[in-house]
């Protein structure tokens, strides 16, 4: 597989892929190529694939960081500043080259809008950065939207060896589409919160996430997510909001709405600037949850995150 030069600009190529044997033989040449140029490689892609390049890759792996995508990026939300510009930061003198595989069969149709949103966003956060980002997409068991995003996303598309430019490609139009209004469940406890009693938001979190389930960290973690959110709501959110908690598929979500709007679609994925106000708290989220779906417009923010019970 050919790839740009060392001093060029950004690469996203999306690889398209059918069976075992073309995905190692793709993927294992362009680690190797990296290697060869003396390139830091990285490869984020889940466990089973993942084995497949480490073993293809014999003593090579070890000069590789190698990481099961459906741990680090369990959270697609997570990707970029754990796993992406983690990685990229640690290099800032040399070209980054990783496999990054977000999407996979068993990603579920929640988590697949905000696996798009990531792919999408990866360009700006990106831009102008000496990295080179392979997204593999398996052609044989992904459905054909997803497929469609992936050209959409991507503004190199490879596949069997040939590599051509997407006359599709316009990432923002996929952040757009996913931007997607979000409404709690009918059966969502729900509490309206101001600067007089955010304290009362957190124990009421508590209150629900312990009836419906939630226990031990993921306890603590459900409290520290709606304590940020609602402390952010007030803050910058005009002041106020709504909290909604209940149960789905054996996790628990909660809502946090308010009347803000993020201007930022990079928000909660990427580190604030040093001295820079807010943007740590939606981070943080990003962090402790298992999923984050989020929803801005001229009627306000939405931030939805799911934890395991």
């Amino acid at each position: 597989m050919n790839t740009v030069a060392t001093h060029e600009a950004f690469e996203h190529p999306a690889l398209f892929y059918r069976g075992e044997q073309e995905y190692v033989d793709q993927t294992v040449s362009f680690v190797q190529e990296g290697l060869d140029l003396g390139e830091p490689v990285a490869v984020a892609v889940p466990g089973p694939n993942l084995e497949l390049i480490r073993t293809a890759l014999g003593a090579d792996a070890e000069g590789v960081l190698l990481l099961d995508m459906t741990q680090a990026g369990r959270n697609p939300g997570r990707i970029i500043p754990g796993v992406l510009r983690s990685f990229a930061d640690a290099h800032p003198r040399e070209r980054a080259r990783i496999i990054g595989e977000p999407i996979w069969a068993g990603r579920s149709a929640v988590e697949y809008p905000a696996c798009a949103q990531h792919e999408a966003l990866i360009n700006a956060a990106f831009e102008g950065r000496a990295a080179t980002i392979l997204c593999p997409y398996d052609e044989a068991n992904l459905d054909e939207a997803v497929l469609a995003d992936a050209r959409i996303t991507h503004p190199t598309l490879v596949s069997r060896d040939r590599r051509q430019v997407s006359d599709v490609y316009d990432w923002p139009s996929v952040v757009a589409r996913y931007n997607e209004a979000l409404t709690p469940a009918p059966d969502a406890a729900v509490f309206s919160f101001d600067a007089g009693n955010l304290f009362m938001a957190r124990s009421f979190t508590v209150e629900q996430a312990h009836r419906l389930g939630l226990a031990g960290r993921m306890l603590q973690d459900a409290e520290l997510a709606v304590a940020e959110l609602t402390t952010n709501s007030v803050v910058h959110g005009g002041g106020r909001g709504t909290l909604a908690v209940w149960a789905e598929a054996r996790q628990l979500v909660c809502e946090v709405r308010d009347a803000g709007r993020l201007a930022d679609p990079l928000a909660g994925r990427r580190p604030p600037a040093r001295g820079q106000i807010g943007g740590r708290g939606l981070m943080l989220v990003h962090y402790v949850a298992d999923l984050v779906r989020l929803h801005t417009g001229d009627e306000g923010t939405t931030v939805r995150f799911y934890l395991s019970c």
